[in-house]
């Protein structure tokens, strides 16, 4: 009966935004923010969870759906039948999940490493991914790539392919820095924007997920070199593609170019969908004078991690 909590790194797209749906590869990195889901048993089948989103209980075995925990939700009724009790869950976050560093992700592996710990399942970082997958795919109608749950499970920089499905560690940790927008368009509705321009040029749009899927295998070899200049340069060439492809918009663009400004930065691209959020930087200048929120982040070695309390 003793408790046992998960810490997990958030995460930030590196290379490979909107490609990865269409058969290329991402690259993902792990950062330094945390979020800890913890699993106190219970003698009961009730299920509490305790987190700044919402206050929640129901029956184990005939959960109540809640808007705000849809993922932590779908988590437990994956390992309903193997939970030997009930529990309280306590979720806690160094990041505000208005921020594209992967909350929702970090969440949904934070829970299944807990219950698969607590249900006696496989805790090969294989098993977590493959569960974490499914349980966000129940959720969104079988959409999402993964992408953000592998860097979360692994930690460090992730080379990550769909399909044939190909997960490769790189060990190197550059200096990089996260700057946001003030506002966030949701994912969803951003790829529907894409998919409605795509309509009128599908052949240019084909072409262009295929010279983000050039710009992202270069760029793997760059990090495996640990060639940063390199690097930055094909960071600004994925911008130039994710602003064909219609996402980076007035103000995304000012602040990438307010950054390149800096002797210091090397490459700046959008991290995430686009059309606000956060915007990436390879390399940190401090005396940068630029009027958008910093948020200081680092790469993340550490992957998902388990205690026994």
């Amino acid at each position: 009966m003793r408790k046992i909590r998960a810490t997990v790194p958030g995460c930030i797209m590196l290379m490979g935004e909107h490609s990865v749906l269409f058969g290329e590869k991402a690259l993902a990195c792990a950062v330094d923010k945390y979020i800890t889901v913890e699993l106190e048993p219970r003698q009961d089948r009730l299920v509490l969870v305790d987190s700044a989103l919402a206050q929640y209980e129901s029956n184990l075995d005939d959960l109540v759906p809640h808007p705000d925990l849809s993922f932590v939700l779908s988590a437990v009724r994956h390992f309903t039948e193997k939970c030997p009790s009930g529990f309280m869950l306590r979720i806690k976050s160094e990041f505000s999940h208005k921020v594209g560093l992967g909350s929702s992700a970090a969440v949904t592996v934070g829970t299944v490493a807990v219950l698969s710990a607590f249900s006696d399942s496989s805790l090969l970082p294989e098993h977590l991914f493959e569960t974490s997958l499914s349980v966000v795919h129940a959720v969104q109608d079988g959409r999402g790539s993964g992408t953000d749950l592998v860097a979360s499970v692994y930690g460090s920089i992730i080379s990550y392919r769909v399909s044939p499905r190909k997960i490769t560690s790189l060990q190197v940790l550059p200096e990089i820095s996260l700057f946001y927008a003030g506002y966030k368009t949701k994912t969803p509705d951003v790829l529907k924007l894409v998919e409605t321009l795509s309509e009128n040029s599908p052949a240019v749009y084909d072409e262009i997920y295929r010279l983000m899927g050039v710009v992202t295998d270069s760029a793997e070899a760059a990090i495996k070199a640990e060639d940063w200049l390199r690097l930055g340069c094909l960071m600004n060439n994925y911008q130039g593609l994710m602003d064909a492809l219609g996402v980076s918009d007035k103000v995304i663009s000012d602040m990438v170019y307010r950054l390149r400004d800096s002797e210091v930065i090397l490459g700046v691209k959008i991290s995430g969908s686009g059309l606000g959020d956060c915007v990436l930087a390879l390399g940190d200048d401090p005396q940068i004078n630029i009027s958008y929120e910093k948020i200081p982040v680092a790469v993340s070695k550490q992957g998902v991690n388990l205690e026994y309390l």
